[in-house]
Parts: C-alpha cells; sequence; structure tokens
C-alpha cells in the first residue's frame, strides 16, 4: 500500500475513533478520491477498517462484534428468550395482527402463540414463518422477496410500503445492539427498511431485547428508543 493510500485510511480511521459507521460515498468525499479508489485502498490493506454493506467501520471496534450466524446466536441466552417472549405473549390480545422480526429472540414468540385467539403474523422470516405455520389458529402473512441465508429474512424494494398498507397492531421487534445514544441497531442493512417500516405503521411497537445486547452499536441503525413504545427486558438491565 502506497503512501497516500495509508494517508487515506488513516483518515477515515480517525473520522471512525469514536464508533459509528461511514457510508462509502462519505468516506471517499472525506478524502476527496472516488469510491473505486477507497475500495481499492481498503483491499491493499491489513484489515484494520472493513466495508459491510457499503459502510466502512474499525475492524477492532467491540461494540460491532462478529458476523452474525443464526445457528450460534439460536443457542445464546435461550432461557431469557423463552422468558422475554413469555411476556410479550401476555400483551396479546383477541384479533391482533402482529408483526414478528427476524433473528432468534422472537421465536419463542412464535412457536407458542395461542390458537384461539384468532391471531395474524406478518413477517419476513423464513424461521418465524416456519413456526407460525406449526400454529393451526394463526394466520401467516409471509413477506418475501431475496432470500439471505445469513439471517433466514427475505428483502424486496416493495415491502416497506406492503408493510405500511396492513393493519398491525402490535410490533414485536429485535435488535442486535441497544445504544443510549446510537439507538437500535442490526448487523444487515436489508432488515432496515422492514423494520422502519413496522415501527411507523404498529398501533404498539414493542422491544424485546436480553440483556446482551444493551450498550452495543451494530452496523445497520434503524431507530431509537424513542420510536419504541415499551421494552421487555431482563431485570436490571435499562430500559
Amino acid at each position: 500500500m502506497n503512501e497516500r493510500s495509508a494517508r487515506r485510511l488513516a483518515r477515515i480511521g480517525e473520522a471512525l475513533a469514536q464508533g459509528g459507521s461511514l457510508r462509502l460515498a462519505e468516506a471517499a468525499a472525506l478524502c476527496g478520491v472516488s469510491e473505486m479508489t477507497i475500495r481499492r485502498d481498503l483491499a491493499a490493506s491489513d484489515g484494520e477498517l472493513v466495508l459491510i454493506g457499503g459502510h466502512l467501520m474499525r475492524a477492532d471496534d467491540p461494540r460491532h462484534g462478529s458476523v452474525y450466524d443464526l445457528a450460534v446466536q439460536r443457542d445464546r441466552h435461550a432461557a431469557a428468550k423463552r422468558r422475554l417472549c413469555e411476556r410479550a405473549l401476555a400483551m396479546l390480545a383477541p384479533d391482533d395482527t402482529l408483526f414478528i422480526d427476524c433473528g432468534t429472540t422472537l421465536m419463542p414468540l412464535a412457536a407458542s402463540l395461542p390458537e384461539d385467539l384468532s391471531l395474524t403474523v406478518v413477517t419476513y422470516a423464513l424461521n418465524v414463518a416456519e413456526a407460525v405455520s406449526e400454529r393451526p389458529g394463526v394466520r401467516l402473512w409471509l413477506l418475501g422477496g431475496v432470500y439471505h441465508a445469513s439471517s433466514r429474512s427475505f428483502a424486496s424494494d416493495d415491502m416497506p410500503a406492503a408493510i405500511r398498507r396492513l393493519g398491525i397492531n402490535k410490533a414485536f421487534l429485535s435488535a442486535a445492539g441497544v445504544h443510549p445514544r446510537q439507538g437500535l441497531s442490526c448487523f444487515h442493512f436489508h432488515e432496515v427498511a422492514p423494520k422502519q417500516a413496522a415501527i411507523a405503521t404498529a398501533e404498539r411497537r414493542v422491544l424485546v431485547v436480553d440483556a446482551s445486547k444493551h450498550g452495543l452499536v451494530r452496523p445497520a441503525r434503524f431507530g431509537g428508543l424513542e420510536d419504541i413504545d415499551e421494552v421487555i427486558t431482563e431485570d436490571g438491565a435499562p430500559g
């Protein structure tokens, strides 16, 4: 890597010193070069900066953590997730239309939905849809598109509009990071649009999150705590 490349990456590193992420276009503008030049700089570097979903971030920022692995996450804090979802179940009412987010936190909720309340579930997550499909009395609305195996979820350009056309009583949302200043974040940028559409549409927005997510910042920000009506979390954790 030449000296000019090193200077550009050092400048970007300084901009990211306090954490968070920087869009590739913003990094290019900061350095007065093209996005392709920044990409070449990164390819020739030692990996201190990484590009994920069009956003640059520091590889050693502990708040971002490792790449999301659904199989690993399924078994992490499983008991806590079950307890939190039991509290979420108590919020349900007959004829509710529910939005259930992707990931593993809300799987106990999806798998335990009562069959006698005439519920409708809207989701873009295949694992959630599979669990709901086993509940004979629950109607399932699966939002499709391009499948992302990393999170077992779908994405499409028209998904946010489809969500906004629905009458959603309660949106149960998950987050990989909950930070008092940086807000709510997740690992995957394709999750941002459906999460934001559910927040904008639902009558009541409920965040279900175990204590391990507090204080973390993940690459894709989708909202703030002010966008949430209720936080279901563990005793002693901020919410």
